[in-house]
């Protein structure tokens, strides 16, 4: 049975008979959200109280190291049912939903989020599900199991980014490179955020190509793997690849007290143009002058990005 076959049966089992997770999906049907208008482009704010536990996940070691794993099967609710995909994964709902379709894709093995050799494995979970967007977070971009590896998976098109990218791509990016099969470009001087666009009908190419963009991404000393977020899907035979390079976790805004604090923890998905935001009061404060600051602090500064476009660009 195909893999979107299995994972539609296993959405409609879980929303149907198990009660925390029928709850949050329902709850999804009334969800708040507010737009916001940048030139050609949109931020949306979801106001998402489910979401708490992941905007307000503390993450550092220390922390890590004295709960319980949620990922783990040993640990995870009984009534969390999942599907395996090749062995390796399990892919199960997410009962803190973002997307009415909301899926995180769970390795098998307790071993921390770390992104090398784990390409391959992205774009096809991509191909067999095409009515998704798959994400991966980085240990410090958004994971709150940072501890076990995980994608997630959204319905396509939820995200702003998805909607929004190919036509940008053919209007304002600036393209680093041309290959056989694949082709690379930015975006980052009209799109708040910096962004590396690949688009390629050949897996191979495409993997070979990221992972030496990914070399070059400048790393924390004490840090396993760069600080970044990436999205992938697959349209029409080709596969779609969007890579956030970051260079803070959380703003400066998140820290603050009082009036001051807007609570929200860029991911993937805020990356994506879908800002999460768990208190009313975030939800309502927030204004476009918030996510413009937001965005320039956890993106990778200016001066790096010019160097990463470069160093692209050079790539023989």
């Amino acid at each position: 049975m195909k893999l979107a076959v299995q994972i539609d049966k296993l959405i409609n089992q879980q929303t149907r008979e198990w009660k925390l997770a029928r709850k949050n999906y329902d709850d999804l049907a009334s969800v708040e959200k507010r737009s916001f208008q940048f030139d050609d482009f949109q931020i949306v704010a979801q106001f998402n109280p489910g979401r708490i536990h992941s905007s307000a996940a503390k993450t550092d070691r220390t922390s890590i190291s004295e709960r319980p794993c949620f990922l783990c099967k040993s640990n995870r609710p009984t009534e969390q049912a999942g599907v395996d995909f090749q062995g390796k994964y399990e892919v199960l709902i997410n009962p803190y939903p973002i997307f009415e379709k909301h899926l995180t894709i769970v390795g098998y093995e307790h071993v921390p989020q770390h992104f090398e050799g784990r390409l391959l494995d992205m774009l096809v979970l991509a191909e067999a599900l095409p009515d998704f967007t798959l994400f991966y977070n980085g240990p410090k971009c958004g994971a709150s199991a940072p501890d076990h590896f995980h994608f997630q998976a959204g319905g396509k098109n939820v995200m702003p980014v998805d909607r929004e990218v190919t036509k940008r791509l053919e209007s304002k990016a600036e393209q680093l490179a041309n290959l056989n099969s694949t082709q690379v470009y930015a975006l980052d001087e009209v799109y708040l955020r910096k962004l590396i666009v690949f688009t390629s009908t050949d897996s191979t190419e495409l993997i070979l190509f990221v992972e030496r963009v990914l070399g070059l991404l400048p790393k924390n000393e004490n840090d396993d793997e760069p600080m970044m977020n990436i999205l992938a899907n697959f349209e029409n035979g080709q596969w779609q690849v969007l890579l956030f390079p970051r260079e803070r976790q959380r703003p400066c805004q998140y820290f603050k007290e009082g009036s001051e604090q807007i609570l929200m923890s860029p991911a993937s998905v805020e990356m994506g143009g879908l800002a999460i935001l768990p208190r009313r009061e975030d939800f309502e404060k927030i204004t476009s002058a918030d996510f413009i600051d937001i965005y320039k602090q956890v993106s990778l500064n200016d001066a790096a990005f010019k160097h990463l476009k470069n160093l692209i660009k050079g790539i023989d």
